[in-house]
């Protein structure tokens, strides 16, 4: 049975999206500690495939997502889900409201619900701690009063649900990404995202320069995040989100233009869009644009025509 590494322990919102990305009853659903050790089980084939977060609606990516992607062995993006998130509050049978004095969540969760805390639990102190079913755990064992979970954690662990459908903001999600080893990439769908990596050199108007090798192709950029290479200071990897698909021309076209101006590119995979929102390719971008003009150069090389 396929091996699937999710971001644990039992009852995050990681759970929940690993079981709508695969079947969870033709996959051993595997949880692990940190991303970093849901991205190496992948790498050292401990897992077939891995499931994490990589950003958020209200506090935006995730780091330790995107600095585990950047580095080591390569790994690709294959499927991906958009999450809505509400929050469930937890606490130990029999526990009142007034008696809760210490709250605890992973940073992003405790930061979506700060306007409901204060307004419901006034004076309480957030604890920050590594996600929010270790939270749900710690409040079992006596840590904290209470933990502010993903709704999956009720049916983990003997807590009692205070309040549900908690958030500040109703239309807050979570982007997770299914990821495995290199290979080939889903079939393009016209709906599909591509996810990349680019180191550029230090100097003026290099992120212009590959901004333009996809203004150029008419590829529509979703989403740009920039994190420093922990090499040297002022270094950075820019992180890519473009609609299309590795087997499209315009895209394969505009990788390579970005191989040779950046000092490395990392492909993170081709896969369809959460959403499945066709992607509009328009002329002088269309594959059979390229197909044409790559035949016409090609017949001028071999003296058919001028």
């Amino acid at each position: 049975m396929p091996r699937t590494a999710f971001l644990g322990p039992e009852g995050t919102f990681t759970e929940q999206a690993v079981r709508v990305l695969v079947d969870p009853d033709q996959h051993e659903l595997v949880p692990v500690d940190t991303i970093q050790a849901v991205v190496d089980a992948v790498r050292t084939g401990e897992a077939d495939s891995g499931c994490l977060p990589v950003e958020n609606s209200v506090e935006g990516a995730v780091p330790a997502t995107m600095d585990a992607l950047a580095v080591g062995d390569p790994v690709v993006a294959v499927a991906e889900l958009v999450l809505p998130v509400r929050f469930t509050v937890v606490v130990r049978p029999g526990t009142r409201p007034d008696q809760i004095r210490t709250v605890a969540s992973h940073p992003h969760a405790l930061a979506q619900v700060r306007s409901w805390l204060e307004a419901n639990l006034p004076g309480v102190t957030a604890v920050a701690v590594g996600s929010t079913a270790g939270a749900a755990r710690a409040v079992l064992d006596g840590d904290f009063d209470a933990a502010v979970t993903a709704p999956i954690v009720s049916t983990r662990y003997p807590l009692h649900e205070l309040a549900t459908n908690v958030g500040d903001n109703a239309d807050a999600v979570t982007r997770f990404l299914l990821i495995s080893k290199p290979g080939l990439s889903p079939a393009p769908t016209g709906a599909d995202r591509t996810s990349l990596v680019a180191v550029t050199a230090n100097r003026t108007g290099a992120l212009a320069d590959l901004l333009v090798e996809l203004a150029l192709r008419e590829i529509n950029l979703t989403r740009l995040e920039a994190r420093p290479t922990k090499d040297r200071f002022g270094d950075y990897r820019f992180f890519l989100d473009v609609e299309g698909h590795i087997a499209e021309h315009r895209i394969g076209d505009a990788l390579a233009a970005l191989h040779r101006r950046c000092t490395e590119v990392r492909f993170l995979g081709s896969y369809p869009q959460a959403d499945a929102r066709s992607t509009a390719v328009m002329p002088p971008t269309t594959d059979q644009d390229f197909s044409s003009a790559i035949e016409w150069v090609a017949a001028i090389r071999r003296g058919e025509r001028a």
